[in-house]
């Protein structure tokens, strides 16, 4: 029998030449191209992403301006459905009071004629205040200038009174609905008598005169 020396382990037995450091496998150390290639993978995600990005804002913006196109094409047509039904309704009630004109002239007369009570001066009222609540508003009076765009003149003289052409009689009141004039005014006209001199002129030569005049010198 062999005895083993205490205190000594057996080695393995290592090839000649060779240092007991070699025996290990040394670590793969990476290269420089293989460790710069994920960071370039990297800055391309994130050009490609910021790429989607800027086309998700420019859709975005696009989506965003034909919407606001559209609400304002739509508040438009509101606009104008509503111009129009106003339009409308203004057309059809003053057709409708257009024909009760002759009824509200005959009323007229007979007020003045004293010839308005009983039964048909109600009725006469009612029916001014219908016309009333519809809007309808009687214009005309004496003295008042001429105005060729909501009058008529039917009648015409010269009068030494008026310094410019004035209505002097109201033969039918013109009717009209807010700004829209239904029947102008009938009405006689006067105009300053020609070469005469107007009252205003008149009355300064005569405070001159009683004055005594201007200063002589």
């Amino acid at each position: 029998m062999t005895e083993e020396t205490p205190g000594f382990e057996e080695k393995p037995d290592v090839p000649s030449g060779a240092t007991p450091d070699d025996a290990e496998p040394e670590a793969a150390t990476p290269s420089s191209e293989e460790a710069a290639a994920p960071a370039g993978d990297d800055a391309n995600r994130t050009t490609a992403l910021t790429a989607q990005l800027d086309q998700v804002r420019t859709a975005l913006s696009e989506r965003t301006g034909d919407l606001q196109r559209l609400q304002a094409e739509y508040q438009n047509y509101r606009r104008r459905v509503e111009r129009d039904r106003v339009t409308v309704k203004e057309i059809a009630v003053a057709g409708l009071l257009s024909e009760l004109l002759p009824v509200l002239d005959d009323v007229g007369r007979a007020r003045e004629h004293g010839e308005l009570v009983g039964g048909f001066k109600s009725v006469a009222e009612s029916l001014e205040t219908v016309v009333a609540k519809l809007g309808l508003q009687q214009f005309g009076k004496e003295g008042e200038p001429f105005d060729p765009t909501i009058h008529e003149a039917l009648m015409h003289s010269y009068a030494p009174d008026v310094t410019e052409t004035t209505c002097v009689a109201i033969l039918q009141p013109g009717y009209r609905i807010g700004e829209r004039t239904i029947r102008p005014a009938r009405v006689a006209v006067a105009e300053p008598q020609p070469g005469a001199t107007p009252a205003a002129a008149k009355e300064e030569k005569a405070d001159d005169e009683e004055s005594g005049g201007g200063e002589e010198v």
